[in-house]
């Protein structure tokens, strides 16, 4: 059985191998927390130059806006990828994906509810957490 940091490693592997892979750049950076049923993951630096031009730009809300819109598109065609990754790392079935990105900070999250808490161990033995 994985540890808790093992586990919460591969999740954060698997997230940037679909942005790299899927969407053709990965993060600087990922941190993810197993919380209960849920895997929460930031990315940061997962922005293209392009879309720091266009989310600069002088119609910055409008950018900001297609920037969201089109990263959601991406997310739900390859959502399939996503979960079929996270649930052979946690052995858990996903039941709901959310994310946002922020514009300003170039940062991603993903927040994953699971159909129950991964199993994982800790330093004493194992435990569902």
């Amino acid at each position: 059985m994985k540890t808790r940091g093992q586990m919460e490693a591969e999740i954060g592997e698997a997230l940037i191998r679909f942005e790299k892979e899927y969407l053709g750049r990965g993060p600087v950076e990922t941190k993810t927390c197993l919380i209960d049923d849920m895997a929460v993951v930031r990315l940061k630096g997962v922005m293209t130059q392009a879309e720091h031009q266009l989310a600069r730009s002088a119609e910055s809300s409008k950018g900001r806006e297609l920037i969201k819109l089109m990263r959601i598109e991406l997310v739900e065609r390859g959502r399939s990828l996503l979960e079929t990754s996270l649930e052979a790392v946690t052995g858990k079935k996903v039941v709901s994906l959310h994310t946002d990105i922020s514009t300003v900070t170039g940062e991603r999250v993903f927040v994953f509810i699971f159909d129950a808490a991964p199993e994982f161990t800790l330093p004493h033995g194992p435990r569902n957490v």
